[in-house]
């Protein structure tokens, strides 16, 4: 019976695997979700195989006296993700990534003339649904939690986003 189970779910898996994939050689596009207050990002992915991409995303932000906290926030941030592609149906994949990233802030206190300033590099993991249309379109949404940075980027070292991101295919 064992036997019969594993067979089955190796089958179910080989099923998945051997469907065609159809991702885009190059996409280019906007990232948009909260990205620890990054909000949104230029992306850029590209191609590597049938089933495998690398994702480029540069974030940015540039906050003067934010929510009346007299400070000035001034930040970038460059993550990059290899991705696996897989296709459920038609143009609907799902995909899952792993990666890091590295980046900067500048934070400009008004009240008494302090400031803080540092590079910072974390890890990062991704997952999330797509579709491409039939025309140059890719819609997609994920998940993407990151570890790393320090105390005056991320709380306890660790920052997640959910986005949707619309691309151009070429």
């Amino acid at each position: 019976m064992k036997k019969i189970i594993l067979s089955a779910i190796m089958l179910m898996g080989l099923a998945f695997t051997a469907q065609a994939q159809d991702i885009s050689k190059n996409a280019i596009g906007l990232r948009f979700g909260s990205n620890g207050g990054f909000g949104t990002e230029i992306s850029y992915q590209r191609g590597l195989g049938d089933n495998n991409r690398l994702e480029l995303d540069l974030g940015w932000r540039n906050r003067k006296d934010y929510n009346n906290d007299n400070y000035d926030d001034n930040a970038i941030k460059l993550t990059g993700l290899y991705q696996w592609v897989w296709n459920i149906e038609g143009g609907f994949n799902w995909y899952a990534g792993i990666g890091g990233g590295v980046g900067s802030y500048n934070r400009d206190y008004y009240d008494n003339r302090d400031y803080n300033n540092d590079v910072f590099a974390f890890a990062a993991g991704d997952i999330g649904l797509e579709y491409n249309f039939d025309f140059p379109l890719l819609v997609s949404i994920d998940f993407r939690p990151e570890f790393g940075g320090n105390g005056g980027y991320y709380k306890n070292n660790y920052g997640s986003d959910v986005a949707l991101a619309l691309k151009y295919q070429f």
